[in-house]
């Protein structure tokens, strides 16, 4: 299914297309079928390998702008169907949820479908607020208002009591990491001689996971209960999110992250020089950029249809502007939240490295670009000069900013075939150690 993948993203009916094919080639070792919808309506597809006693979930694009998922799980099944040390010999079945977000990563999928740069990247991915992010939603909307792509993910959970849950994300700029809900001792080295052969810095170094334990560079352990897991700002709660689910049956979850564009610099395992001085400077960007960002969304409200004028969906299919709008001041208000905590990391749970502020000046860069695209989906098709300029002041601000973050950070892309291998061969080596395989 991926032997020829091309340097692009697939599409999600392209795999559900591609898996299709494969479980009609496979007839007696695989199997397909729906296992849910989203909330538009979308089929969420589950394709199964191996008749094994012991079960593996591979959730693939829980976030709908990490888009490297599906083609990681379509290669997976083609390496366990191949392999029976991975399914007969193992006593092991594999499930491969396809798209855990297709309404999310419909929308992602719109601009240049083949490799895009960073600009075009925050212009047209999509990443819904917290509480629409099915993995997260569970720790942030009330038990009895779930999403349906949550509910859907946590009965398959519940129906085939996972040893092993493999979450598949995708960072947009850094290195490859993976985050373990339980220690699976020896798999840092598999990450970094995987990564090394395919030119991916490990990131030793990362916003998500500064409050894990280090188990080996770029392996980050979940904190023993009682401790914190993430920044105050957050509002998400790792210890009631679909990712511990498995533990009830005495399963655990690893998410494995793979970047599209790579950045030596958070591989930098040196100490700072000057930690408390840079998180300064990186508050002071924060801000700034958030007060930008706001005076630019306080114009966009202002030329958007009236309330009951009829509901504004800029692309036709997209989210209305409703959730665009509550997506856009989300990540505005969030930004001298962010700052604060910053600032409040002294001391810090671990030593600063240059790898760790690296990671945060990504991340910071990052919450402003995403706000940025987020502003141009919102004026997308509005007519008139007033919009225009606005739309134009955006698109400037969002290329300037993708430009610096590009430069300082130098960016390199990594091809997706690439990232399909690394993230892959990083699931397989889990496999393998917690199977002694």
């Amino acid at each position: 299914m991926t032997s020829a993948m091309a340097d692009a993203y697939p599409s999600v009916a392209g795999v559900a297309a591609a898996a299709s094919a494969f479980a009609r080639f496979h007839p007696g070792l695989c199997a397909l079928r729906q296992v849910g919808k989203s909330r538009e309506g979308r089929p969420l597809h589950l394709l199964s390998v191996g008749h094994g006693r012991r079960n593996v979930l591979v959730v693939a694009a829980p976030h709908s702008d990490e888009r490297i998922g599906p083609a990681t799980a379509l290669r997976l099944a083609e390496r366990v169907a191949a392999d029976p040390d991975l399914h007969a010999r193992a006593d092991a079945s594999w499930h491969f949820l396809l798209c855990l977000d297709p309404d999310g990563t419909v929308r992602s999928e719109e601009g240049p479908p083949v490799r895009r740069t960073p600009a075009a990247h925050f212009r047209h991915s999509y990443r819904p607020p917290p509480d629409e992010q099915p993995e997260w939603a569970p720790s942030v909307r009330p038990a009895g208002d779930q999403l349906p792509e949550s509910r859907a993910l946590v009965a398959l959970i519940d129906e085939l009591e996972p040893f092993l849950q493999c979450s598949l994300h995708g960072n947009d700029l850094g290195g490859s990491w993976i985050q373990l809900t339980r220690d699976v001792p020896g798999l840092a080295e598999p990450l970094g001689k995987l990564s090394a052969e395919r030119d991916v810095p490990v990131q030793t170094g990362t916003y998500d996971a500064l409050y894990w334990t280090t188990s080996g560079p770029g392996v980050y352990v979940m904190p023993e209960p009682g401790r914190p897991t993430q920044f105050p700002s957050l509002p998400e709660d790792v210890t009631r999110s679909t990712w511990v689910r498995p533990h009830r049956y005495g399963g655990m979850t690893a998410l494995f992250e793979v970047p599209m564009w790579g950045s030596r610099r958070v591989a930098d395992t040196a100490p700072h020089p000057d930690p408390a001085r840079a998180l300064t400077a990186l508050a002071g960007l924060l801000r700034r950029q958030s007060d930008r960002t706001r005076g630019l969304l306080d114009q966009v409200r202002e030329l958007l249809p009236a309330p009951g004028a009829g509901p504004w969906d800029p692309s036709g299919s997209g989210p209305a502007t409703g959730t665009l709008l509550r997506l856009a001041t989300g990540l505005t208000d969030i930004c001298p939240q962010v700052a604060d905590d910053w600032e409040a990391l002294h001391p810090a749970p671990v030593e600063l490295t240059l790898a760790h502020v690296t990671a945060l000046d990504i991340a910071a860069r990052r919450i402003s670009l995403r706000t940025t695209g987020t502003l141009l989906r919102l004026l997308a098709g509005l007519p008139g000069e007033g919009p225009a300029r606005t739309r134009a002041e955006c698109d400037r601000l969002l290329e300037r900013w993708a430009d610096e973050l590009v430069v300082g950070h130098d960016l390199t892309w990594v091809p997706v075939p690439d990232q399909v291998e690394l993230q892959s061969e990083c699931v397989l080596a889990a496999f393998r150690l917690l199977t002694n395989g």
